[in-house]
């Protein structure tokens, strides 16, 4: 696909000198005006063909976003690459000019939804949006017909054509190409078709150009690493002495089948749900977007492997509010379901034959994972390869093109910065440091414990740094730690499951001490639980339950709580004031009695009619810091997958500050 020698250059020099013409002769095809809801973008539209060979007639309309460059006339463009497949790239246009910075100083920023996404004549399927029942391959079945024979024309390839046309309509000489995750691939796909027209490559959270790997191998691969960074210096040291023995025992233990767990609702109210192997490997992965899940993942593990599932519970329950939330708040960066399938389907290398009928499907890829050593999946196991792959869907789609070949073009050597997250489950390091062989000169820089989308969820500011050190030009280096949400938060502690499993405070022995000590645990869980929650949403109070029983109700005056219970058999009411905190403490396991917490930090009472002292303070302030720290990092726009804190964060952060004065 690409020359190579003499010939290679006469030929490049006749198709810049015919690709200048061509520009000149059709910028016109866009006609930007101004946006309506944005002075700094103008917005346009670009009509491409359906069928770039020319073999289907029709066209379709591109919608997008430019950003002029501030400084004068911009011979090249940055073209922003979303996710996906299936993700809508202008509900971004903001945020990708504030993570790339001074690049767009000097080049224009265009922006633009791929054909059949978001605003470009989006692929849509009735049996899908009415959420029917039956099999995800029916669905998908019954879709493809929908959508009809065109949906071979939603790929990859087809995509970089567009990105052509746009080019040259814009009249353009070169670009560069900034993509995250399935947006590298299109960015690498490109390159390696018009070498000639990429001046810089910005690739962030990589999909190999033939990627991804239909069973996710390398995603099971990294599991392993990504559990232990976790516990990196001792940071669980009171939960597991290694997560991925906890991560094996629990598998086991589920087998094929499920467990359950109680959560509790905000309102008290107690639920049960129940969860298998799939629902622990998809946690693990969503903590690549949600970090705050996987601060709370090697506890609630450890808990489900030794019999106790409300941990978990509670985090697979956190973890369909999150998903579910940013969902609401977010209807215009809506995913593409339909798009993500006709261009997976047509172009993972699936081990099947596309001739076979689904049924033959399925079993010619159970065959190929049976052929895999179980080593290849663990701590996971063989069937938990099914559950996060596109094979069960897939299995069911008409095919109307070949298989593809792999792309083997070279990449060009040009000025690329590669950014990786340690911790990233869904594009591992292994997929960033096979591209980065491919070219020559490229900076791979890993951030660590930051998982996928590194530009948008670095806090420390390495990643940035990198980037613009790549076009400045100045040594890119590399990171070597900062100040990620895990530090800032904090693994949670391993729960107990008994009173009896928890010390007595110093200097309280009996029940009453073990008890005092329950409610400083409870505080401390109260608080974590308050911090997590307020990261969801931008309300102005808040409700959440408790992990055995009871709710919490957090506003910018006090903290209301309800018969909250930590520890089985514990229970804690009272408030939590500006000045102080007034605990009646009760439960068919606990000393009953009233707690009071003053300024000076200490818990002091009557339970069962003794005096008890905590004597010690509680880290009230620092979980106060840690909840500023967090607020000022999620002010970037893309942190926390676009979340912020609400305000009533930010006055329980004063509250408790003054508390602990």
């Amino acid at each position: 696909m690409r020359l190579r020698g003499p010939v290679a250059v006469a030929v490049a020099l006749i198709t810049a000198a015919t690709c200048t013409l061509s520009a000149a002769t059709t910028q016109a095809q866009i006609a930007w005006a101004p946006c309506a809801d944005s002075n700094d973008y103008a917005c346009g539209h670009l009509s491409v063909p359906l069928d770039p060979s020319g073999a289907t007639p029709g066209t379709i309309t591109l919608a997008m976003r430019r950003h002029r460059a501030p400084v004068g006339e911009a011979h090249e463009a940055v073209i922003a690459l979303a996710g996906g497949p299936g993700q809508a790239a202008i509900p971004f246009s903001e945020q990708f000019a504030h993570l790339l910075g001074p690049i767009v100083a000097t080049r224009d920023l265009i922006v633009f939804d791929q054909r059949g996404i978001g605003l470009s004549h989006p692929l849509s399927c009735h049996r899908f949006e009415l959420d029917a029942g039956g099999s995800a391959g029916a669905q998908l079945a019954e879709c493809a017909a929908q959508i009809g024979p065109t949906r071979s024309d939603y790929t990859t390839a087809q995509t970089v054509a567009d990105i052509e046309a746009i080019r040259r309509a814009g009249g353009y000489e070169r670009l560069v190409l900034y993509g995250t995750s399935y947006g590298t691939k299109v960015a690498e796909r490109y390159a390696q078709t018009y070498p000639s027209h990429v001046s810089g490559l910005v690739l962030d959270s990589v999909v190999p150009p033939n990627g991804p790997e239909p069973l996710n191998l390398p995603t099971f691969a990294a599991i392993p690493r990504v559990l232990r960074d976790l516990c990196a210096h001792g940071a669980c040291a009171h939960i597991t002495h290694d997560p991925v023995t906890d991560v094996a025992k629990l598998v086991r233990k589920l087998g094929a089948g499920a467990m359950s767990g109680r959560w509790i609702d905000d309102a008290g109210r107690p639920h049960t749900l129940r969860f298998s192997s799939g629902e622990l490997l998809s946690i693990l992965i969503a903590g690549d977007l949600e970090p705050v899940l996987r601060t709370e993942f090697p506890a609630a593990v450890r808990s489900a492997a030794n019999g106790d599932g409300a941990p978990f519970a509670r985090l697979l329950r956190n973890t369909f509010e999150r998903s579910g939330s940013a969902e609401e708040e977010s209807p215009s960066e809506s995913f593409d379901t339909p798009l993500y399938f006709a261009t997976s389907c047509e172009e993972e290398l699936f081990p099947w034959s596309r001739a076979s009928s689904p049924r033959k499907r399925l079993a010619e890829a159970g065959a190929a994972i049976g052929r895999l050593s179980a080593g290849r999946f663990a701590p996971f196991a063989r069937r938990n390869a099914l559950g996060i792959s596109d094979i069960p869907a897939c299995a069911f789609w008409p095919y109307t093109s070949p298989t593809p070949g792999p792309l083997t073009a070279p990449l060009p050597s040009v000025p690329t910065l590669i950014l990786s997250g340690a911790e990233d489950l869904r594009t591992p390091t292994a997929n960033a440091r096979e591209v980065a062989a491919q070219i020559p000169g490229s900076h791979l820089v890993v951030v660590p414990e930051v998982g996928h989308s590194v530009l948008g969820s670095d806090f420390s500011g390495c990643a940035s740094r990198a980037l613009q050190a790549l076009f400045k030009p100045a040594p890119v280096k590399s990171c070597t730690g900062g100040t990620q949400l895990q530090n800032l938060l904090g693994l949670a502690p391993l729960a107990p499951a008994r009173l009896s499993d928890v010390a007595p405070a110093p200097g309280s022995g009996g029940r009453p001490g073990r008890t005092l000590r329950a409610v400083e645990l409870t505080l401390a869980d109260l608080i974590r639980q308050e911090t997590v929650h307020a990261l969801d949403g931008l309300e102005d109070e808040l409700s959440f339950g408790g992990l055995r029983a009871g709710w919490a109700h957090a506003t910018s005056k006090a903290l209301t709580v309800h018969d909250y219970s930590y520890i089985p058999g514990v229970l804690v009411s009272g408030k939590v004031r500006e000045n102080e905190a007034v605990l009646h403490i009760g439960g068919s396991a606990a000393a009953h009695g009233t707690l009071r917490l003053r300024a000076h930090q200490t818990l002091t009472g009557t339970l069962d009619g003794r005096r008890v002292s905590s004597g010690r303070s509680l880290d009230l302030a620092a979980v106060s810091a840690a909840i500023v720290r967090i607020d000022a990092q999620a002010s970037h726009p893309i942190a926390l997958g676009g979340s912020a804190v609400r305000p009533v964060a930010h006055r329980l952060a004063r509250l408790l500050a003054r508390l602990a004065a």
